[in-house]
């Protein structure tokens, strides 16, 4: 469901990474690697947001590069940050997903967003939340419609106790029929997922 080949990226002088290789089904991937080794920049580019310098991304059947708008029809991306532009309500955010993916904001959508305790702020615009509940309404919406993939950075950051179980129950749910690529420094986090952990160098060896 997530592949990608040959991916390179440099900063002027500075490369980032280059030559990674992943391809995997349904299941969670969590790449662990340390600070400023360019976690952010690669998911940025799995989701289609950081242009890659070299190499493939697919998303399901359909290449970033070829076909952007149907490849990133099929993903949910969880930056770090959680800000979307313009700046909606937590109920409008849901409701401007679905469109964009031809469904709609369920009963099942609400019942995850209940579960991580959102039901207060649906009705507050994004610059009037914590950091946490504007990364909860980001991970709401990976329910919504027919995704393939879920690709989350740092997804545990700025979450409490109950909504990391709520996460985790959420992510062990999606991993049985979609691919969860997340970045963390939480080993206790990747443990309870069940997720196989990466490192750059993993990446690095084709096959």
């Amino acid at each position: 469901m997530l592949r990608f080949e040959n991916l390179s990226k440099r900063y002027g002088d500075r490369v980032i990474f280059q030559r990674l290789w992943h391809d995997s089904a349904a299941g969670c991937v969590a790449l662990n690697d340390e600070s400023g080794s360019g976690k952010s920049t690669l998911l940025g580019m799995l989701a289609g947001v950081i242009e890659a310098d070299e190499g493939e991304i697919w998303i399901g059947d359909h290449s970033l590069r070829t076909a952007r708008k149907a490849a990133q029809s099929l993903l949910t991306y969880v930056p770090e940050d959680c800000i979307p532009s313009p700046d909606p309500t937590g109920r409008e955010y849901l409701q401007r997903v679905a469109s964009a993916r031809n469904a709609v904001v369920s009963d099942a959508t609400l019942a995850l967003a209940d579960r991580f305790g959102l039901t207060p702020h649906l009705e507050k615009r994004f610059e009037q939340m914590s950091f946490g509940t504007r990364k909860k309404f980001f991970l709401t919406s990976a329910v919504i419609g027919e995704t393939k993939v879920l690709i989350a950075d740092e997804p545990v950051g700025g979450l409490d106790a109950a909504a990391r179980a709520v996460l985790v129950d959420l992510f062990t749910t999606l991993a049985q029929t979609r691919t969860v690529f997340f970045s963390s420094y939480d080993e206790a986090f990747t443990e309870a997922c069940a997720a196989r952990s990466v490192t750059f160098a993993d990446l690095a060896q084709r096959g």
